[in-house]
């Protein structure tokens, strides 16, 4: 039997990569974690964890201003863009020195620093410039924003790695993009204070989503004062002599604007890993092609979260870790379940939404009920803002299953981990019927719709 350093090679250091190291070296594996950047990955560092403290500073204007409706007289109000980033900084920080002990706590080794493939067994230990062997290696490098070098003055851009540490905040920001990032921060930057315009190409933000929530999210970001151009990409970026920007759009727009945050897409992290000396092979997009159980064309050599391109969201990169351990050390062939999963768009109003839109839905089931309410919640009954909240369930009209449970509003995403238990359970609208509805509650809409608002069949929509 051939020995090895390590019984299994890390090599990146985000949520996937640390939880299969830290579970594996608790089982008593020999392991080691390499990580090139910082231990935590893109959602503790430049991602889900530093976009939602943002989201959470860019309410506070709203908050302020309801706070009137309830008695409250708020002062004179300020923000220091400079605290916020340190802030973000510290706690990060803080969370990333989580990351690394739970790994060394649970016995495994980290590196700090990049590691290549030599071969199936063999990794290059980079800024050591040393080798090691593994018996098992996983690859967990994720993804990166995607680049644009076809534009012209792309190189005066900034993506989503740069936004969350600019040295100041913009008084007017562009940004190009229809999907989470892009959505999520036009919020932030419009809450903070900034004149934002959102840039897209297609004929709705966020593809994929349900439509209802698209429009109505839509809407409401340009009442808040949102500026949305659709069918639009950026054609030209210049830099003015006093630093600004000027975009030229395709449709012949002009803006002015301080920066231009592009957000066009992820692509996985798999440039000069030495994948193809190791056989490990990739699509044409670069991501490493993977079977059921995530392993990839090289026998030993697995791949889990965005470097795979399967779904792009931490938890799930945190699932197939779990899953890989179970087959790879547990002898327990466990495949990711990647049906229903819940998610979230921290928009301002958020989203929540699991399951199948009704657009996806109509085209899998002939006989669809939908049931949807829109109404505007408690909460700003006093504030006297005018922001209404949608929900919305797709049924099987057959079977009577929910294939899908849409929430645009307040604690929209919370709602959503709660409905994607219901939703993995396979339960039926009559389940939800049964249930006691909790008063004076947002969430109780969801068990108190008992007539179709109307109904979908063979594709078509039938009112009554």
């Amino acid at each position: 039997m051939a020995q090895y350093d390590y019984d299994l090679f890390v090599i990146g250091g985000g949520s996937g990569g640390v939880r299969a190291a830290r579970v594996a070296a608790a089982l008593g594996k020999r392991v080691a974690l390499a990580e090139e950047f910082r231990f935590g990955g893109t959602c503790v560092i430049r991602g889900c964890v530093p976009k939602k403290l943002y989201v959470y500073a860019s309410q506070f204007p709203e908050h302020f201003e309801d706070a009137a409706g309830y008695g409250w007289t708020v002062g004179e109000a300020k923000f220091d863009w400079k605290t916020l980033v340190a802030n973000k900084e510290r706690e990060i920080s803080r969370l990333e020195a989580i990351y690394k002990r739970n790994v060394e706590g649970s016995g495994g080794e980290t590196i700090h620093s990049r590691a290549e493939l030599v071969d199936r067994h063999t990794i290059r230990i980079v800024d050591k410039n040393r080798t090691v062997t593994a018996d098992q290696i996983l690859i967990a490098t994720g993804g990166r924003a995607a680049a644009h070098p076809a534009l012209p003055g792309h190189e005066h851009c900034i993506y989503s790695n740069e936004v969350f540490d600019l040295p100041e905040l913009p008084k007017a920001i562009m940004i190009e993009g229809g999907g989470y990032i892009a959505v999520e921060f036009a919020n932030i930057f419009h809450g903070l204070g900034v004149e934002t315009t959102l840039v897209y190409r297609g004929k709705e933000i966020l593809s994929r989503f349900d439509m209802d929530l698209r429009r109505t999210l839509h809407e409401t970001m340009e009442h808040k004062g949102i500026r949305i151009l659709l069918h639009s990409v950026s054609q030209e970026v210049s830099k003015r002599g006093d630093g600004r920007l000027d975009v030229t759009l395709n449709t012949g727009q002009k803006l002015t604007v301080d920066q231009v945050l592009l957000a066009i897409g992820r692509t996985p992290n798999t440039e000069n890993l030495g994948l193809e000396a190791a056989g490990v092979e990739m699509d044409k997009q670069g991501a490493i092609v993977v079977d059921r159980l995530s392993r990839t064309s090289a026998d030993n050599i697995w791949a889990v979260g965005d470097v795979t391109n399967r779904v792009q969201l931490t938890p799930v990169a945190i699932h197939e870790a779990m899953c890989f351990v179970e087959t790879a050390f547990k002898d327990n062939p466990t495949e990711p379940d990647h049906d229903c999963i819940p998610t979230a768009v921290f928009s301002q109003p958020e989203i929540g939404t699991v399951g199948l839109s009704e657009d996806d839905a109509a085209k899998r089931f002939k006989h669809l009920e939908i049931y949807r309410t829109s109404f505007r919640p408690m909460r700003h009954t006093l504030s006297g803002r005018q922001e209404k909240m949608l929900m919305k369930l797709v049924v099987d009209g057959d079977t009577r299953l929910v294939l899908g449970a849409h929430v645009l509003g307040p604690d929209a995403g919370e709602m959503a981990q709660l409905l994607g238990i219901t939703l993995k359970a396979g339960l039926t609208k009559d389940d939800f019927d049964r249930t006691m509805a909790v008063h004076p509650t947002a969430a109780e809409e969801l068990v108190t719709m008992y007539k179709p608002t109307y109904l979908v069949k063979d594709g078509v929509r039938v009112d009554g």
